[in-house]
């Protein structure tokens, strides 16, 4: 269903006033990343806002995650970018990072452990304020530091309509 969340994504994008995104279908099944002159994190609050007022206007995308930064899949140009991020996470904010892994064999633990010694906040795994992500499909990663609730899964939006 690739091709019809492109469409999707696409009609989404260019109702929210870019009209020239780009969006590519990945190797692996059933990821597409799409680049947009908008910001990441004020698409996903419109889009939320889009499926609260129509559930079924969004019927292919599952899941969107902002992403404020991409780099190649080399473990020092990630360190260094969050690291340039940090200031996102306000001081008497904790955190978490989380890696997602397709097509690459980095470290994760070695991610985890150099990023964390750029950043002083303390660690909540349960309830962290922001979510330092890491995105890694094959040689390319995208990084975010966001909220947890940055991130739009739709099928759990269109059931809190509903309850």
């Amino acid at each position: 269903m690739e091709p019809e969340t492109e469409q999707e994504i696409r009609n989404v994008l260019e109702e929210m006033g870019d009209s020239e995104p780009i969006i590519t279908i990945s190797k692996m099944s059933g990821i597409l990343t799409a680049e947009t002159a908008l910001h990441p994190i004020e698409i996903i609050e419109k889009i939320r806002d889009k499926l609260i007022d129509e559930p079924w206007s969004i019927r292919y995308c599952l899941r969107l995650i902002p992403i404020q930064k991409i780099t190649e899949t080399e473990i020092d140009n990630i360190v260094k970018e969050i690291a340039d991020m940090s200031n996102l996470i306000l001081t008497d904010e904790t955190y978490r990072i989380s890696i997602k892994k397709r097509n690459s064999d980095v470290s994760s633990q070695e991610i985890i452990s150099r990023i964390a010694k750029n950043i002083k906040n303390k660690v909540s795994l349960e309830f962290p304020d922001k979510v330092v992500l890491v995105e890694i499909i094959g040689d390319q990663t995208g990084l975010a530091i966001i909220k947890k609730s940055d991130i739009l899964s739709v099928e759990k939006t269109k059931r809190s309509i509903s309850e």
